[in-house]
C-alpha cells in the first residue's frame, strides 16, 4: 500500500490529525506499532510520520520517523514511570514570565532551563509586561540569564515593545510555549498574529477543565512560518531519566567548574575544595541560581539540606523543599 509523509498537528482521544501535501487526514495508529515495547508515547504532536490512506478517507500511521528532539515529562504510574512526549521535534522552548503582576518565579524558570539543557533544546526567555516596571528593574530580574548566554526578549503586548523581535525568533521554528498563568501569553500571541492566542487558550482551557476531560494537544501554524504548541505548567514537569548527581551539568555556569572540584562525587553542598561553592562565594555564580540547584538536587530528599552561606537570605528561603 503506498504511503505518504506528514506532520502530526493534533492529538485527541487516540485520533491524530496528520497534515500532508495532499491535505489533512484523521488517523489511527497501526496495531502492530502499539505492540512494540516503549518507555514513552509511540507518537506525539510534532512527529513526522508515514501514513496510508483508507477507502473511507481516513488514514493509518504506518511508521513514526526518527525524532531529532523531544520535549517530555515524567508521568508516574502504578507499575512504572512513563515518558509523556509534550512535543516532538521542537526547535526551542519559549518560556514566558511577567516582570510584574504576577511576580516572576525565577526558580520555576530555572527548572525549565534545566529541562531544556537536559533535552538539548534551545531556550528563549520572554520577560513580558515590561510596561509595568522600569528598564532597570527588568534588567535586575532577568539580566543574569543574558549573561549566561540565553536569549532574553523584553516584551509588552500592551505597547508592542519586543513583539517584532519575538515574532522573528519564532519564525520558521517549532516552538513549545511555556509559562505560568496570568503572564500574558495569549495577549502576546495575539500581538504576534491576530486570534492566535485565542486559539491556543481555547485548547488549553479544554484540556484543564477536569480530571476526565479529553486531553487535546495541537500545533498552531504561524503566518511567518513554523508552529507553536502550548505545554503544561512547569509544576507538572519532571526530568526523565536523570540522576541527582548529574544535575550540575544542566546549570550552564556550573558544568565547566565541576571538573575543578576536589572530589569527583562532589554534591556542591559541604565538601572542601568545591569549585562551585567557591564561585558562589566570589559572586561568579548567583546565589539564587545556586539555591535553585539545591532545590532540584534535593527535592526528593526526606530531610532538606540547609545552606550554610551566612547572612545572604532568610533561613526559611535557604531550605530545600
Amino acid at each position: 500500500m503506498p504511503t505518504r509523509e506528514g506532520l502530526v498537528v493534533r492529538a485527541q482521544s487516540g485520533f491524530l490529525v496528520v497534515k500532508t501535501d495532499d491535505g489533512e487526514f484523521i488517523c489511527r495508529l497501526r496495531g502492530r506499532l502499539k505492540k512494540d515495547e516503549t518507555e514513552g508515547d509511540i507518537v506525539a504532536v510534532g512527529d513526522r510520520v508515514m501514513i496510508s490512506v483508507n477507502e473511507d478517507g481516513s488514514g493509518t500511521i504506518e511508521q513514526v520517523l526518527e525524532r531529532k528532539s523531544i520535549f517530555s515529562r515524567v508521568r508516574t504510574g502504578i507499575k512504572r514511570d512513563f515518558r509523556q512526549i509534550l512535543l516532538a521535534n521542537p526547535d526551542q522552548i519559549v518560556t514566558v514570565f511577567a516582570c510584574a503582576q504576577p511576580e516572576p518565579s525565577l526558580r520555576m524558570l530555572d527548572r525549565f532551563l534545566v529541562i531544556a539543557e537536559k533535552q538539548h533544546i534551545d531556550a528563549v526567555i520572554v520577560a513580558n509586561k515590561i510596561d509595568l516596571v522600569s528598564p532597570e528593574q527588568a534588567e535586575a530580574l532577568f539580566g543574569i540569564y543574558s549573561q549566561l548566554g540565553y536569549t532574553v526578549i523584553y516584551t509588552s503586548a500592551k505597547t508592542g515593545q519586543g513583539v517584532d523581535a519575538l515574532r522573528d525568533e519564532m519564525a520558521g521554528k517549532f516552538s513549545a510555549l511555556a509559562g505560568p498563568s496570568g503572564v500574558g501569553k495569549s495577549s502576546l500571541l495575539n500581538a504576534i498574529q491576530p486570534n492566535l492566542g485565542l486559539q491556543v487558550r481555547s485548547v488549553s482551557e479544554a484540556t484543564s477543565k477536569g480530571r476526565h476531560t479529553t486531553h487535546v494537544r495541537e500545533l498552531f501554524p504561524l503566518d511567518v512560518g513554523g508552529y507553536v504548541a502550548d505545554t503544561p505548567g512547569i509544576r507538572s514537569l519532571a526530568l526523565w531519566d536523570t540522576e541527582p548527581e548529574e544535575l550540575d551539568a544542566y546549570f550552564v555556569e556550573m558544568r565547566d567548574r565541576v571538573a575543578n572540584c576536589k572530589f569527583s562525587d562532589c554534591t556542591h553542598t559541604h565538601e572542601p575544595g568545591c569549585a562551585v561553592r567557591d564561585a558562589v562565594e566570589k559572586g561568579d555564580i548567583a546565589l539564587e541560581r545556586y539555591q535553585s540547584y539545591l532545590r532540584l538536587r534535593f527535592e526528593d530528599e526526606s530531610e532538606p539540606y540547609m545552606d550554610d552561606f551566612e547572612g545572604n537570605q532568610p533561613e526559611d528561603d535557604l531550605k530545600v523543599p
